[in-house]
């Protein structure tokens, strides 16, 4: 729970880490908010029989994962608009102008190394299920 007590920018563990100028504390969080949300993608569209084919549904789980992610930089742009100079707290920029593109492409990573880790384990666990009803 270090994160929900810091603001981003300001979690200890990550100033400086790696040599990086900026904490990148919010980095991780951008990577999971690709990750997770296509465990859950995938596990809907599978069980509702939505798409044909693992392409398909790859495409799919992603294209999804990566709205999620945009909604949120649309929030994260509406609460800088709202609260003006106190923006930078929220948004954990730190003067990174490709902030919002570094964010959706960690969450792109996310979401396809999901699809490419558990895609296999996943799925056995989904054939389990089906065999035992």
């Amino acid at each position: 729970m270090i994160g929900g007590h810091y603001t981003y920018a300001e979690v200890p563990f990550f100033d400086g880490l790696f040599g990086a100028e900026r904490n990148n504390y919010d980095k991780v969080g951008h990577y999971f908010q690709g990750f997770v949300p296509a465990l859950i993608t995938r596990e809907i569209l599978i069980r509702k029989q939505v798409v044909n084919g693992k392409a398909w549904l790859a495409l799919l789980i992603v294209s999804i994962s990566l709205a999620f992610s945009a909604f949120y930089e649309i929030i994260e742009w509406w609460v800088a608009l709202a609260t003006g100079e106190g923006a930078e707290a929220f948004l954990g920029t730190q003067g990174y102008v490709w902030d919002t593109q570094s964010d959706m492409a960690l969450a792109l990573l996310g979401a396809v190394s999901s699809i490419a880790l558990l895609s296999k384990s996943h799925d056995k666990q989904l054939k389990n299920i089906t065999s035992a009803c």
